[in-house]
Order: structure tokens, then sequence, then C-alpha cells
């Protein structure tokens, strides 16, 4: 089974927390790990400077359109940062819990 990190970023913590809380709850992640960070980016014509709050979902393959929807319902932003990148190696009872803790039941 493929697994995944898929990531995203909110402008609170206390919305990171909601998320990834909410995803964790649902089975739909395995875990969610949040950490402060700095951004920079192009918005509306101008580059923006801001702190947000990074939430890495470690799920599988076969959960990313769900959790994909998830995110995007719980999200506040217009246009959310939602992606994910294939995990390569790993521990292999780790990542058998990563598949049961992100079975959708």
């Amino acid at each position: 089974m493929q697994l995944i990190a898929v990531y995203t970023t909110v402008a609170t913590q206390e919305e990171a927390r909601r998320i990834a809380k909410a995803l964790v709850e649902r089975k739909l992640a395995a875990c969610a790990q949040i950490t402060a960070i700095e951004s920079f980016y192009a918005w509306n014509g101008a580059v923006q400077h801001e702190p947000e709050w990074r939430v890495l979902f470690k799920t599988t393959a076969a959960q990313y359109a769900t959790v994909e929807t998830a995110v995007r319902d719980l999200h506040t932003y217009e246009l959310p940062a939602i992606h994910a990148v294939a995990i390569e190696h790993i521990f292999a009872p780790y990542a058998a819990w990563i598949e049961e803790g992100s079975s959708g039941e």
C-alpha cells in the first residue's frame, strides 16, 4: 500500500489543531503534525509575508481524495494549499500503524 504525506497551511494554530483533530478522529490520517512557519507568496498581485501553520497528515494514497475534500471543507482559505508526497522509505511497523490509523472506518 502506498503511503503519503499530505500538507496544508493555515492562518492560525487554532485552525491547524481543529483540522488535524478532525481528520485523525475520522481515521482519514493516522496522525497530524503541526509546525509554525513563515510564508512568502504572491497573491492578488503583491508579495505577501505572513506567519502560518503547516499541517502534515500521514495517510494512504487511497485516502487522498477523501482527505483533500475534508481539508477543503474545513479550511478557511479561498485557495488552500493541499498537496501530497509519496513516502518512499519507511520503517515497516510504523507503515502498518499508518495504514491501520487511516482506514477511514
